[in-house]
């Protein structure tokens, strides 16, 4: 039998569980699940790819973490230097408000973008995608939209846990505002970064801080107490995330350190969102965190807030990070960059 055929199959054996307990609950029959044709040949190749085997396993100890955290910077670090270097841009460290980040560069920066400038919040289930691995979604904003971007190396735990990677983010922010306008920057970010840059923003209203003029928000992880319909309907779907028996939440638990996971500063959606800044929400139809993103939007628009989402055709979790040479990668940036320049000023 397929392997999705498979997964398919154990998740109508757990569906008819679920009938038992909840008559409103609805059995799904097994199905195949093809690739559509009328999607770039390097996403089709991205979207038959099977889940990881491994999906649900994760480490138990503050040493396993750290290894794997290692692995994943390592390898993170390969594919971006040479992203960097098909894409013509540079990255160079340096430190802002005392946190590392990275300087990146587009050789074609636009000249009405001489002035402003994006802060990127990496993604990694808040404990992977550090060091120079951090930067692969400000390499691709910066090639595709021609902005000069700060991609933000937060720490992590085990070295460090929640709120550590939003007092960084907070912390470049606010070094941020001292050479530039907040109406000439945005920030922007994908899964754990999505989060963290909405809880930046709570944070820094809070203090009393300016806003950006322009909010990213991809694939947010906007809940972590499991509420949304995708977390089921996706789920086995998305070849990325997998479930929520995969890795991503149990990092992101690892990172809140036994923190109520509720908490806006982890759960932003149950924040505050009226008086954000307008926003760009990105999603596809087969990532497991599709209502998150969705409700996300619906809650900021109903708070009055100008939010706008555009969902990529099969597109599992943040796969758009994944291959630089994707028509589609290039089209997510490119309205990413379109909406920004709608709403920063020069």
């Amino acid at each position: 039998m397929p392997l999705l055929s498979m997964r398919a199959a154990t998740l109508l054996a757990l569906s008819v569980c679920f009938d038992s307990a909840n008559a409103q609950d609805r059995v799904v029959p097994a199905r195949p699940l093809p690739t559509p044709s009328d999607i770039s040949s390097g996403l089709q190749a991205l979207v038959a790819k099977p889940p990881p085997a491994d999906f649900s396993q994760w480490p138990n100890t503050s040493q396993g973490w750290a290894e794997r955290q290692r692995s994943s910077e390592a390898s993170g670090t390969k594919t971006a230097i040479a992203m960097a270097d098909r894409l013509h841009v540079t990255v160079t460290p340096m430190v802002m408000g005392g946190v590392r980040v990275f300087d990146v560069m587009p050789s074609d920066l636009a000249p009405a973008n001489r002035d402003r400038l994006l802060l990127q919040v990496h993604a990694g289930c808040y404990v992977l995608g550090g060091g120079e691995a951090s930067t692969v979604e400000a390499i691709l904003m910066a090639a595709f939209g021609h902005y000069r971007v700060i991609a933000i190396d937060y720490r992590m735990p085990p070295a460090a846990y929640f709120p550590a990677a939003l007092d960084d983010v907070v912390a470049v922010w606010q070094d941020a505002l001292k050479a530039h306008k907040p109406s000439q920057m945005a920030m922007f970010g994908t899964s754990a970064g999505a989060a963290l840059a909405l809880a930046a923003m709570f944070r820094a209203r809070d203090q009393g801080v300016p806003l950006p003029g322009a909010l990213g928000l991809g694939a947010p992880m906007a809940d972590l107490t499991g509420v949304g319909d995708s977390f089921a309907t996706n789920a086995m779907i998305d070849n990325v995330l997998v479930s929520r028996e995969g890795f991503c939440e149990p990092a992101a638990r690892f990172y809140a350190n036994g923190h109520d996971v509720a908490d806006p500063l982890l759960s932003p959606i149950y924040g505050n969102l009226a008086g954000l800044p307008p926003a760009i929400l990105t999603s596809g139809t087969r990532d497991l965190l599709l209502s998150s993103t969705v409700r996300l939007h619906r809650k900021l628009r109903q708070s009055g807030v100008n939010a706008q989402l555009q969902v990529f055709e099969a597109m599992s979790h943040a796969q758009y990070l994944r291959d630089d040479t994707m028509p589609e990668t290039r089209e997510v940036f490119e309205e990413i960059a379109s909406f920004f320049d709608r709403h920063l000023s020069k």
